[in-house]
């Protein structure tokens, strides 16, 4: 997810949010078309590549121009507005031809797209290409999985990655170092005032600060219910508790969804709901941080590329944090994009797309792209480096958190897989349906999608 300045684009999230998920379901998960074997030819215009509109596409063209200087070659890096970005991309697939073929040279789309765009043959594979020009171990291995490669574990590369993100902790630290408030704390539970490390630490905090009377509340978590916020909410308890999406390798679902993990997982997220603000038992990624950018609420639980503006506000009244740990360890839900080339162009503009991806991979350019705002690497060396860390207030937890970093599905039908998680995980957490038969529920839900699509036997 992304960091938003201005209402506008809030504006323009929310709407994104509230849209696609009707948008992909009318999509489907088939073929968005094809050339008929013909081939394109090269228009002779700049290097073309799509992102939606946020701060790291305005990075992305500052850097750039290194490129063009470098290369000759001219590189346009067009922002496409968020109600419209995924419907635009995969409407220029389908409408290709030889004589008009996609605008977009390179297209950045989130991890879930790959499935899609894998296999209906719009992503070009850069399985053997991307060896020659980078050594694949400065890859984070995480980002690599996530980002780029589909199926899991096949070895087949279909993306390289661009923007990595997790999801992360802001919290008030004006709040936490304040005398009065850390005395209160030690007497009611018994232990000094801190940062969270466990999920039952973070429970016992946002008790502590809710306070609506004094329009004080003790957390903002993610649980939009009109795209993917819930779920990816969720996800950082599910792993955590020893729930699961699917088994290992995605081959089952039922006896890894439904399970006592799961359960104590969602049971705990529907309990720290108690410690929010009104209506948080539905608050998007832009509303979340709009509570805490309103400065009522003491902890926001969102994406790290959410957190340079809420620096920019609070200064050293805000810190940043990993996320807790449950029982079973400490995850984080992945967040990012990759850079894909489009099949629908000529081979030379594939040829200049390799040139700009492989100049982007870089270490001394990501060294360079690390500097714009919600630039996030996965290049393993940076990442470790004492100067990537010590950037930022959020870079040290961010570079702490990327080991950690576990996805939703991928597949070309995720967006129906996503649609039937947000509703069941929805009335688990509403109280609708009990918890274990919510997810018996979904897992059969689940399992009767990959059936019909073909994906499980």
């Amino acid at each position: 997810m992304t960091a938003f300045a201005g209402s506008g684009r809030a504006r323009a999230l929310a709407a994104w949010l509230l849209g696609t998920l009707a948008t992909l379901g009318a999509a489907g998960c088939g073929d968005s078309g094809g050339s008929g074997g013909a081939e394109y030819v090269d228009d002779g215009k700049p290097l073309t590549l799509w992102w939606f509109e946020w701060p790291p596409p305005k990075g992305l063209r500052e850097l750039a121009r290194d490129f063009t200087a470098k290369t000759g070659i001219a590189v346009d890096v067009q922002e496409i507005p968020l109600p419209d970005y995924q419907t635009k991309t995969f409407q220029e697939f389908g409408t290709a031809t030889p004589k008009h073929p996609t605008t977009f040279d390179i297209v950045i789309g989130d991890s879930q797209w790959i499935g899609r765009g894998a296999s209906a043959g719009l992503y070009l594979e850069l399985t053997d290409w991307m060896p020659t020009v980078i050594d694949m171990k400065t890859i984070h291995e995480r980002a690599a999985k996530y980002l780029c490669e589909y199926p899991s574990g096949s070895g087949k590369w279909y993306a390289a990655p661009c923007e990595t993100d997790a999801i992360g902790i802001a919290y008030r630290k004006d709040w936490f170092d304040d005398p009065k408030e850390k005395e209160a704390f030690q007497q009611k539970y018994g232990r000094p005032l801190a940062v969270p490390d466990t999920w039952d630490d973070f429970r016992q905090v946002a008790e502590f600060f809710q306070r609506p009377d004094q329009k004080r509340f003790g957390c903002a978590m993610l649980t939009g219910r009109a795209y993917d916020a819930l779920t990816m909410g969720l996800q950082n308890l599910l792993w955590a508790y020893g729930g699961a999406w699917h088994a290992e390798g995605g081959k089952t679902v039922k006896g890894a969804l439904d399970t006592d993990g799961t359960v104590a997982a969602l049971n705990m997220f529907r309990d720290l709901l108690k410690f929010g603000p009104n209506g948080a038992e539905n608050l998007d990624y832009v509303q979340s941080v709009e509570y805490f950018l309103n400065e009522s609420t003491a902890m926001a639980v969102n994406y790290f590329a959410f957190f340079p503006g809420i620096q920019e506000k609070f200064g050293d009244r805000v810190g940043f944090a990993v996320v807790p740990k449950g029982p079973k360890g400490r995850v984080a839900s992945l967040g990012g994009q990759g850079f894909s080339i489009s099949t629908k162009i000529a081979k030379a503009r594939q040829d200049k797309a390799k040139q700009f991806v492989a100049w982007f991979l870089q270490r001394d350019v990501q060294e360079q792209w690390i500097k714009k705002p919600a630039g996030f690497t996965a290049h393993t060396e940076i990442l470790k480096s004492d100067a990537f860390r010590s950037a930022t207030p959020y870079n040290a937890p961010f570079a702490d958190s990327i080991d950690t970093m576990r996805d939703f599905w991928n597949v070309p039908c995720f967006n129906e897989l996503l649609a039937e998680t947000q509703k069941y995980v929805g009335q688990a957490i509403d109280g609708d349906m009990d918890p274990m038969a919510a997810m018996k529920k979904l897992a059969e839900e689940k399992e009767r999608i990959l059936h019909e699509k073909g994906l499980l036997p």
